[in-house]
């Protein structure tokens, strides 16, 4: 049965999200669709103003965790002997279709709530991408049971004896810690069987007090307003959030920042700390 907590809302964000990765060489010709690229253009000022007062944007942010999730998972696969991938709220990710094609031997889950995965199903379908090793699932973080249930796609589409790196990217803070603590937790259990698994997500960081502060605030309330959503961010540093999601059950959590990764991967620079964290989890 699924719960009354309601994550619908936060399909409109990726439409932006995707019109980012698109203007970056990043996603697939005619998956992001011209909302996503008129939207891009209506909060294109208002990115510039971000970057002179804030030292970055939301898509200096949005490109820095894509990159350095795709780096980590090409490191699992690589290095842990990883070949199966979960992508949760996939949205319009162009993720599963890089990955396919750099690593044939994978087998890719795209999941999301029901209307995206079947918009994402009919796109991959329609350029010949989808098949056995590459399939698309309806699923709701908080369903308890049922088809929708986290614990039933891993168990149908997936082999739990094996390795498996489950990614969520765009989808924590938009809810309440004590809600998204709900899904670490039983995520973590369901892992748990699995030996060699993998967790990646991202967090934001609590903003500092000040102008930036206040602009990240905004942007927050503006962003919870328009999904009807609980945007929150949760941790005041990567090392909290390390230990936090240490305690919702997974081990050897490692926290990101970006600033580590300048000048090795093609990611945009922030001015000053970066308010974005990549958590990296083993089970």
């Amino acid at each position: 049965m699924a719960s009354s907590i309601d994550s619908s809302g936060i399909s409109f964000t990726a439409l932006y999200t995707g019109a980012v990765w698109q203007r970056h060489g990043l996603s697939e010709e005619g998956l992001i669709p011209a909302s996503g690229q008129a939207l891009y253009s209506l909060l294109s000022p208002f990115e510039g103003i971000s970057r002179i007062v804030a030292g970055g944007s939301v898509r200096t942010f949005l490109l820095q965790r894509h990159l350095i999730i795709d780096h980590l998972i090409e490191d699992a696969v690589q290095n842990d002997g990883v070949d199966q991938v979960l992508e949760i709220a996939c949205g319009l990710s162009p993720r599963g279709i890089r990955l396919r094609r750099h690593f044939p031997h994978l087998r890719i889950v795209e999941a999301d709530l029901p209307a995206m995965a079947t918009r994402k199903a009919a796109f991959l379908a329609s350029r010949g991408f989808l098949g056995e090793h590459h399939q698309v699932r309806p699923l709701d973080i908080f369903a308890d049971s049922g088809p929708l249930s986290l614990e039933t796609v891993i168990d149908e589409q997936l082999d739990t004896k094996r390795p498996l790196l489950v990614i969520t990217e765009g989808l924590t803070s938009y809810f309440s810690l004590d809600d998204i603590s709900r899904f670490w937790r039983r995520l973590a259990s369901t892992l748990s069987p699995c030996p060699g698994s993998r967790y990646i997500s991202e967090t934001y960081l609590q903003p500092p007090n000040g102008v930036i502060g206040g602009g990240l605030n905004m942007l927050r309330q503006t962003l919870g307003a328009m999904t009807h959503a609980q945007v929150s961010f949760h941790f005041r540093n990567g090392e909290e959030a390390a230990e936090y999601l240490a305690r919702m059950g997974f081990k050897d959590v490692d926290s990101e920042n970006p600033q580590d990764y300048y000048g090795y991967l093609p990611i945009p620079q922030s001015r000053g700390n970066p308010l974005v964290r990549i958590l990296n989890a083993r089970i």
